[in-house]
């Protein structure tokens, strides 16, 4: 179950943040809201998954996870391009998170 509210903190971080690129620096009031809301959504899920889980493991994933989220909507919506250091670089943080979740005992299985 943690993992499933993790997940849906990540994705409220993710609408968040590309409302926050929308809001075109909160000149735009329905983006602007959006923000508002999506943040408040997203930490208020990462404080149920921090009762079961540690909060740098929390962290770790919700903001690794949102990273490579936005970097494929910031490509798909906004045409923003990331070159190859920057993919590896994600690709990383990625492994990273996969050996939390495989291998760490203070990851919940």
């Amino acid at each position: 179950m943690p993992y499933l509210i993790l997940i849906l903190a990540v994705a409220a971080e993710t609408i968040g943040t590309t409302a926050l690129q929308a809001s075109q620096q909160f000149t735009r009031p329905l983006p602007s809201a959006l923000v508002v809301v999506s943040y408040g959504a997203a930490f208020y899920l990462l404080t149920l998954v921090l009762k079961t889980m540690p909060v740098g493991v929390a962290y770790a994933m919700w903001s690794g996870l949102g990273i490579v989220l936005i970097a494929v909507i910031a490509r798909v919506v906004f045409g923003q391009k990331l070159d190859l250091p920057a993919i590896l670089g994600m690709a990383m943080i990625l492994g990273g998170i996969l050996v939390i979740h495989l291998f760490s005992e203070t990851s919940p299985h």
